[in-house]
């Protein structure tokens, strides 16, 4: 990674994932703040459900969003797409931190602020994905591992970037400055890195596609349908993982073990700092001994360890909780840093950034997004507090069969336009 073409190509490629989780983090952080701006002041309670509600709705467009992109990226170039997905997440972000609220605009203040996280979500659907494309491609044959491992950290720094910021602004201002403008700070600075994304991708040179499928879209519907299914079951462990160990956990800590908001906060955060170098690390081992061994070792490690880590996060001991949400960063951060280069090497370039939106997006839009809600059911109807354990062992078994379905292709060049590797 010396090279300064290669930074360039990774900063380029993973900047967009660290403005969208950065916005995911900062929306979610201020929800109450939002919901009180833009909503009737009738019910509290109604004001930050219907917040959340607006955030799920572009949350839901995920797929739209990766087929959207997707083709661009397939049709017009990686770059081109990359360039228009982040300006579409840093100009609504930005709007988001202008936009007058109820007291001013009346109905029109959450029907706008719908329409823009619409925007945002049609967004989100394709930069990740296709950022893995544009990295994983531009990056030497011998570390494509570990170069998509880079994009997968790009999303995870964000989320600490916009956890931290609220935090920062939560400290330095009083709670009705925070309350009437202060929220609004993070939102206009996220054009600040939109345009430093922007000027990184406008200027890089990209390879011409060598051959661009009329309809990238129907191609993969009708030669690639297997493939589209097998690249949806390597995205249900990391999708149910992620969402499960890193997002619910902190209500999960607090309400199963009576740990306080600040503490469940501070275990969940420092976890994720150790996921970033655990999923470089482990794809960098991918590009040493392949694509299939680490995530078979990720799969069977997280199988086996699942009920014993949720038994350590119920001791009554701040170390253990600790230790076990840990052992996920170690077996999930396995799985996840190998993910990204096992699909780009599996799927022909003409269709590459269409199908590989398509199944991942389909999967972490529904399997990942419902996790949550369905790990709290699953507590509250059975009364087992190790439900999202369990969870977490189902989701192995497709992506264990996807996993071995996928030959070992770290060595092998990337595939050009002739059928996909199975």
């Amino acid at each position: 990674m010396s090279t300064p073409s290669t930074t360039r190509v990774v900063l380029a490629g993973a900047i967009g994932n660290v403005l969208e989780w950065f916005d995911f983090a900062v929306y979610g952080y201020f929800a109450a703040a939002i919901g009180r701006t833009f909503f009737p002041s009738a019910d509290p309670v109604a004001q930050v459900l219907a917040a959340f509600g607006i955030f799920a709705v572009g949350f839901l467009l995920r797929p739209v969003g990766g087929a959207l992109i997707g083709y661009l990226g397939d049709r017009f170039g990686r770059r081109k797409a990359l360039t228009f997905s982040v300006l579409a997440m840093a100009i609504p972000t930005f709007l988001v931190g202008v936009l007058p609220g109820y007291a001013t605009l009346g109905l029109a203040a959450p029907v706008l602020l719908t329409v823009l996280r619409m925007i945002q979500g049609l967004s989100v659907g394709g930069e990740y994905t296709t950022s893995i494309v544009f990295m994983v491609e531009n990056a030497a044959p011998d570390r494509r591992g570990v170069v998509g491992a880079m994009a997968c950290c790009g999303a995870t720094a964000g989320i600490l970037a916009g956890s931290a910021t609220g935090a920062l602004l939560a400290s330095l201002m009083s709670e009705t400055a925070l309350e009437t403008w202060g929220w609004r700070i993070p939102f206009l600075f996220g054009l600040v890195v939109g345009l430093a994304g922007f000027a990184l991708r406008y200027g890089l040179v990209e390879e011409p596609l060598r051959k661009a499928a009329v309809s990238p879209l129907l191609s993969v519907y009708r030669h690639h349908r297997v493939l589209l299914l097998r690249l949806a079951g390597l995205a249900t462990l990391n999708s149910v993982g992620f969402y499960l160990m890193f997002v619910y956990v902190v209500s999960w800590l607090q309400q199963v073990d009576g740990v306080t908001p600040s503490r469940a906060l501070d275990i969940n955060t420092i976890s994720m700092v150790m996921l970033l170098p655990a999923m470089v690390a482990m794809g960098w081992l991918s590009d040493r001994i392949g694509r299939r061994p680490v995530m078979l070792l990720g799969v069977f490690a997280t199988v086996l360890a699942a009920w014993p880590l949720f038994w350590l996060m119920h001791a009554p001991t701040p170390g253990l909780e600790l230790a076990g949400q840990l052992g996920f960063v170690l077996t999930l951060g396995a799985y996840m840093g190998a993910q990204p280069a096992m699909m780009v090497e599996a799927v022909p370039a003409a269709v590459r950034c269409s199908a590989i939106a398509l199944g991942y997006n389909v999967t972490m839009g529904i399997v990942g997004g419902l996790s949550p809600l369905a790990a709290a059911w699953l507590i509250e109807r059975t009364g087992n507090d190790y439900s999202p354990a369990f969870m977490i062992m189902a989701a192995a078994i497709p992506a264990l069969v996807a996993v071995l379905s996928f030959s070992e292709s770290f060595r092998a060049p990337l595939l050009a336009d002739e059928p996909a590797r199975g």
